[in-house]
């Protein structure tokens, strides 16, 4: 399934916000500082991440 522009960043919004609120990452996390949204992407791009996207129709 293709997400949307919209999807994809309702999800990486919200799992930034988990990670924010201390939730561990599900990715090995390279040396050097990355933000919050950069492990979320991260994450989506390794598909590890634990958000899912139900559409009605």
């Amino acid at each position: 399934m293709e997400l949307t522009k919209y999807e994809l960043a309702r999800i990486i919004g919200a799992r930034a916000l988990q990670l924010s609120m201390g939730a561990p990452p599900l990715i090995k996390i390279e040396s050097g500082r990355s933000s919050f949204i950069e492990i979320a992407q991260q994450e989506l791009d390794n598909e590890a991440i634990p958000l899912a996207v139900y559409r009605e129709g």
